[in-house]
């Protein structure tokens, strides 16, 4: 292994492709910056050590079984990944400190994933500085901390007929826009929040995947929240261009030869992540709608995306017509290459944060359609504030705005995601400050030891 600086970093993603990407996106970024990282991850969606041979892997030998993940409760799913990770977190942890063997590069620390509500408190036991890295934006992380205030005020007790309601206390959102108030154990969700915002307020730091001219608004009232140091140095997959890979699927490289032979701005992008689970009803009125749009699209049809397997042997022949004239499925897609592509004109998404931020760095407007956690922010945030997106959910009279007002509005904020990492921008600042930050903590550190006391912050 490569000592490189001589300070190893931990990286403890969580075990789901929108944790997993941010997270090693991140290590690559750092590792650019000298340091050496170790990636401790579950044996649960465990990534692929061969995609990153410059990084090293450990396992930290939990119990999880594929059978307990149920997609349709998710809260309860990390809840309980909470629960069967600690120990066998904090013994790999306890023995990567004891004896380092291979990894004989020193930690300076542990940056983990926010909704793991362990690691940091581990962390501080072993003496190790703890940083948090939150998966979504800065405005939906905003929003986690009021929570308690919209529950207070009663919009997790009203019916549905009032979800396109405005939430007066945090305009452009509308009810059905609250993170949580869809699922099943809305309670549990908002446990899961509330861990969050104290494992951060707790630790030595908090990283986000974003950029100041972004969610300026949004990053000075959760600095006003967390007090804690923040480091703004997104997006992350512009900073770390490279060919590997941090997919849980094998990526379907025939749709890029497939994308030139289409004319410019002509495509229609499709996915909906690594966790949406569509019904029969819900997928036939994407095909019709693909089939009406008389566009080129590209759409990604992972396992488990759609309820009934049978589903294309159903679907009406105006759209399996148009599937064989001008459609492509596949089971995965190499995302950011095909939001890059110019043939590209539009992407159909479910608004997570990594698809909504990758689309928002290479220009390519969207269609929202938000299913959970903070996809309903985002999608509100695209449509309403930061005009690059049409919201497809519930059915509202909006003013119409051509596409190529979109088109413009979205390649001023793909300049501007440009342009914060160059030297000088404000995520190439924020990086500086990070290195410096985990760079301190070896001379504290040995402070620390030679004075017999601990400070995490």
């Amino acid at each position: 292994m490569n000592q490189r600086n001589n300070h190893r970093l931990i990286l403890f993603p969580l075990p789901f492709q929108g944790h997993i990407n941010p997270m090693l996106q991140l290590g690559r970024i750092l590792y650019a910056r000298g340091f050496s990282i170790t990636i401790l991850h579950t044996n649960f969606n465990a990534p692929d050590p061969s995609s990153h041979p410059h990084f090293t892997f450990r396992s930290i030998g939990d119990s999880f079984d594929r059978s307990e993940a149920t997609p349709s409760d998710i809260p309860g799913l990390l809840l309980l990944l909470n629960t069967r990770c600690a120990s066998p977190f904090e013994e790999r942890l306890q023995e990567m400190m004891s004896s380092p063997g291979s990894d004989s590069v020193p930690v300076t620390c542990l940056i983990s994933d926010s909704l793991f509500s362990f690691a940091c408190d581990v962390a501080e036991r072993l003496k190790v500085r703890a940083l948090v890295l939150p998966a979504g934006g800065a405005t939906s992380f905003y929003v986690y901390t009021i929570l308690p205030v919209l529950k207070e005020k009663g919009y997790f007790t009203i019916d549905g007929s009032q979800s396109e309601e405005a939430v007066t206390e945090f305009p452009p959102l509308l009810v059905r826009d609250i993170p949580a108030i869809k699922l099943q154990k809305p309670e549990m969700a908002l446990q899961l929040f509330d861990n969050m915002i104290r494992v951060i307020k707790s630790s030595a730091g908090v990283i986000f995947n974003t950029f100041e001219e972004l969610e300026h608004p949004a990053l000075t009232s959760v600095r006003e929240v967390l007090l804690v140091p923040d480091f703004v140095i997104g997006p992350f997959h512009k900073c770390c261009m490279t060919s590997s890979s941090s997919s849980l699927l094998a990526e379907d490289r025939s749709c890029i030869s497939w994308l030139d032979e289409q004319p410019i701005k002509s495509v229609i992008y499709v996915s909906f992540g690594s966790a949406v689970v569509l019904s029969e009803s819900e997928i036939l009125e994407i095909a019709l709608g693909l089939a009406d749009s008389e566009q080129p699209f590209l759409w990604v049809v992972r396992p488990r995306l759609v309820c009934d397997p049978e589903w294309l042997q159903k679907s009406p022949s105006h759209f399996l017509e148009a599937l064989e004239r001008r459609g492509k499925t596949v089971k995965w897609a190499p995302q950011m290459e095909v939001l890059a592509h110019p043939a590209v004109g539009a992407f159909w998404t479910h608004s997570g944060w990594n698809s909504t931020l990758e689309s928002i760095s290479e220009g390519v407007p969207m269609l929202c359609t938000p299913r959970f956690s903070d996809q309903g922010v985002n999608a509100r945030y695209v449509s309403d504030v930061w005009r690059v997106g049409v919201h497809l959910n519930g059915g509202l009279k909006r003013e119409y705005r051509k596409g190529e007002e979109l088109r413009e509005r979205a390649s001023v904020l793909k300049e501007k995601a440009s342009a914060c990492l160059r030297p000088g921008g404000s995520s190439y600042r924020g990086l500086d400050g990070l290195v410096n930050h985990i760079l301190r903590f070896h001379s504290e550190n040995r402070s620390s030891v030679l004075e017999g006391s601990f400070n995490p912050l």
